[in-house]
């Protein structure tokens, strides 16, 4: 368990957030409180860890600018281990102990699956970084998505597939909240676009050997392969393909779109496909992109700080961050309704993860303009589209 509160202050400004602060005034305010149930231990530790980072960065940052409504901000963190139920446990604390304004996470979709019931019951808004299409579909009030869907992740990977002229493809899902939304989402997009699953198998998030489905799918004439999953396991899948001397097109998803995954898997990773958003390849991007320098300015504040490479599930922890105090300053209160109003009805939101434009019908508010499919060559991510 972790429990982190935040009230560090830096003379280091981030131009891209400018507007959102106002000066603080002589006597104390009550601090927004931040609340955060992250994956930073387990098998979504790789999406945890950054998303943990990130938080702490900029509620430092912002907290140097005087706050958000002249309020500093104070985080109240904890890791649930990657499970469910430490999830459900810690939104409780969260809301009826820590008394949070709002909430950025769960970092998996099981996570925040078993988070929603209680955001919405005591009205928290809440900003979930995980990437399955059940999490806003259909709409909760109080819960906003921040990743790009899995169903937007199948038509990317797909549209790519069939673009080389692979039809036949086999899908390798896991058996969590992701993979499993995924795979039914795969299922019905292939079937719309006209491609077959000639092998469809599934694995645990936490095993460690997907040698077995493999070599089932190595047996079959598919063109290509997808593995729809998150965690470390398919890095681990990655190896054992390449282990088996499978040659197909290899595929993931954006829920491996991070440096941990390529330093993972190794020299396996080469040639891998998958969906991401802007900022992985934000230096690729043309210079009117808008996306661009958004991208570059994140980048350069978690890297100088940490040393380590920018990841995709750090950029969504940004974005609900960001958003969920844009809608703070929008509102002109924390009162969750009208906060929850406010991130409703924003528009044109400029995210590390695309450009947001949120209704009453869409949580997300992403399309698939927020995509780019990258390959992976020479260790690094590169832009194909």
């Amino acid at each position: 368990m972790k429990f982190s509160k935040v009230l560090r202050y830096s003379s280091v400004s981030v131009a891209l957030m400018a507007g959102l602060y106002v000066a603080a005034p002589s006597g104390a305010a009550e601090p927004i409180r931040v609340g955060a149930v992250l994956s930073t231990s387990g098998p979504a530790t790789f999406l945890g860890d950054p998303e943990e980072k990130t938080l702490k960065l900029y509620v430092d940052r912002i907290n140097a600018e005087g706050g958000v409504l002249g309020r500093k901000l104070e985080l109240f963190e904890y890791d649930d281990g990657s499970e469910p139920g430490k999830a459900n446990s810690f939104t409780k604390r969260l809301i009826f102990q820590d008394k949070v304004d709002f909430i950025v996470g769960g970092s998996t979709t099981g996570s925040t699956m078993a988070m929603i019931p209680l955001v919405e019951a005591n009205k928290i808004p809440f900003m979930s970084m995980g990437g399955a299409n059940v999490i806003v579909h259909p709409v909760h009030p109080y819960t906003f998505k921040m990743p790009h869907s899995d169903t937007m992740a199948a038509e990317k990977v797909l549209t790519d597939m069939k673009s080389r002229g692979f039809t036949k493809f086999a899908l390798l899902s896991d058996t969590g909240g992701y993979g499993k939304s995924g795979h039914a989402e795969t299922l019905k997009v292939a079937k719309k676009m006209g491609m077959t699953v000639v092998s469809d198998q599934s694995y645990g998030e936490k095993d460690t050997d997907m040698t077995p489905q493999l070599q089932k799918v190595k047996s079959t004439d598919a063109q290509a392969v997808l593995i729809f999953g998150t965690g470390q396991a398919p890095a681990i899948a990655t190896k054992n393909y390449r282990q088996l001397g499978i040659t197909l097109p290899l595929y993931m998803t954006h829920g491996q779109a991070s440096a941990v995954y390529i330093k993972l898997a190794g020299a396996a990773s080469e040639g891998v496909r998958m969906p991401t958003p802007a900022l992985l390849v934000a230096d690729q991007l043309a210079n009117n992109d808008p996306q661009k320098k958004i991208g570059l300015d994140y980048t350069h504040a978690f890297e100088s700080t940490y040393k380590i490479p920018v990841s995709t599930f750090g950029g969504y922890a940004y974005d609900g961050l960001m958003m969920a105090l844009a809608a703070v300053k929008k509102a002109g209160t924390t009162d969750g309704p009208k906060v929850r109003d406010a991130v409703e009805h924003l528009k044109n939101f400029d995210g590390v993860s695309g450009v947001y434009n949120m209704t009453p019908t869409d949580h997300m508010g992403l399309n698939l303009s927020a995509f780019h499919m990258v390959v992976i060559k020479d260790g690094k991510f590169v832009k194909i589209d």
